[in-house]
């Protein structure tokens, strides 16, 4: 059974790289007939909050994410520290008592004599009686994860045939001088634990994944498959704003008012060889995905296009499917108006601007010299109930009648009953608006 898993920490907001991962991961999952966990890595207690943690369970739900198991980091905090007892019982686990800022110096001499800057293992020639005395200063030790200094293969979902030297490597700590737990221990756990078979994530994880692999096999465990996809970066090629929430989940529902599809379509094309375009469903846009189809260059995020898309899926959306929400917004003006204005749409909320344009009040834009032909307008409006023909045989009428043709007999008449230079098609609007509200409004006066 194919088994991954997205594991955001909830020290934050939920943004667009983010959900590219999950959004993979639950593609994956689902197109193999398998299991998506929602895992919350929040072993870092005193950032990690439960405002942040629902923030990430409502993301995932709008996007329409489903979670199939989830569970917290904060939970297993035994289970980690038995795996640390296990790890320093195999001599894999040592302690090491440099402080951040000896590390640092340790690293600029490295560098200033051409040598990489790779943890020289000083730690592990300290005896007994030595740690024992840099304990009664004081000083509390770190725990690193002895690397076994050989090259590290898989074969990569994304990237093909990957090696990594682990020589070239400092030994990566698992666990500070405060006890608490960096990401790697209670991950490696986890995915032991919970059975995950595939991890999908990004490409700055790779050189991590080559130690992982070494711990999984420390603590008995087998290493999943891994695919780690190209980071995302800015429509120009440079990195994505950093601007606290501004493309966060949060901001792009509240603040922007985008879909949740047009999210998924983008983030689910860009970087692939597939072209973005807009998908009504997540149905629709697993049939055609492939970690296969994962492009080495960056992916480029574009809000335009996210823009472009969320216009193109509202203008195919049903009645049925935003009746809801309009009402919520106080838009909704029935299934005929709908139909009239989402071609007009970039937004949802958008559409209680143009319900204005039928329901009112609408302040006529009359120009002094379209007064008399306003006027006119009125008095010649087809007897009868309007239809969708009544536009064309009013205004072929008015040509007639006037000589005015093209902008001089059309933007007027727009002007006058919408307030406004463009918008819906006037033939469909001119019935919804009804007779008493288009001669009020040719005659100057607003309804």
């Amino acid at each position: 059974m194919t088994k991954v898993r997205f594991a955001p920490s909830p020290t934050g907001k939920l943004h667009v790289g983010n959900v590219r991962t999950a959004l993979f991961n639950f593609l994956f999952a689902r197109k193999a007939g398998g299991i998506f966990v929602l895992r919350i890595d929040d072993t870092d207690v005193e950032r990690s909050t439960r405002e942040y943690e629902d923030g990430i369970r409502t993301d995932l739900t709008w996007l329409g994410l489903k979670w199939d198991e989830t569970f917290k980091q904060s939970e297993r905090f035994d289970r980690y520290a038995a795996a640390a007892e296990e790890l320093k019982a195999k001599g894999l686990l040592y302690a090491c008592y440099e402080t951040g800022d000896e590390l640092e110096r340790k690293r600029r001499l490295q560098m200033a004599n051409g040598r990489p800057p790779v943890y020289d293992r000083a730690a592990l020639d300290l005896t007994d009686a030595e740690k024992a005395e840099l304990e009664a200063e004081g000083l509390k030790p770190h725990w690193r994860f002895k690397l076994s200094g050989n090259p590290v293969q898989w074969e990569d979902m994304v990237r093909g045939p990957v090696s990594i030297e682990t020589s070239s490597l400092s030994d990566p700590i698992l666990i500070r001088e405060d006890g608490s737990y960096l990401y790697t221990l209670p991950s490696v756990c986890d995915d032991i634990d919970a059975e995950i078979t595939h991890i999908i994530r990004g490409e700055d994880h790779t050189t991590n994944s080559g130690a992982q692999i070494e711990i999984f096999e420390a603590l008995g465990g087998s290493a999943p498959v891994f695919g780690h996809q190209a980071l995302l970066v800015g429509a120009d090629g440079g990195k994505l704003s950093k601007r606290l929430g501004s493309l966060s989940m949060e901001d792009l529902r509240e603040v922007e008012g985008f879909e949740a599809m047009a999210v998924n379509s983008l983030l689910g094309r860009i970087g692939t060889s597939d072209p973005v375009e807009p998908f009504m469903a997540l149905e629709d846009l697993l049939e055609g995905f492939s970690l296969s189809k994962l492009t080495r260059s960056p992916a480029r995020f574009d809000a335009e296009e996210l823009a472009r898309i969320n216009a193109k899926i509202l203008h195919e959306t049903g009645y049925d499917a935003v009746r809801d929400r309009l009402g919520a917004m106080e838009a909704d003006a029935g299934e005929a108006v709908w139909a009239a204005v989402r071609p007009n749409l970039e937004r949802l909320r958008d559409a209680r601007d143009w319900a204005v344009l039928v329901n009112g009040p609408v302040t006529p834009v009359i120009e002094d010299d379209d007064r008399e032909f306003t006027a006119e307008a009125a008095a010649a409006l087809p007897e009868g109930e309007l239809d969708e023909s009544s536009w064309g045989n009013w205004t072929s009428a008015l040509k007639e009648a006037t000589g005015r043709k093209g902008k001089t007999l059309f933007m007027p008449l727009r002007h006058a009953l919408t307030g406004q230079p463009r918008g819906p098609e006037m033939a469909v609007l001119l019935p919804l608006i009804g007779r008493e509200k288009v001669i009020a409004r040719l005659n100057g006066e607003a309804a």
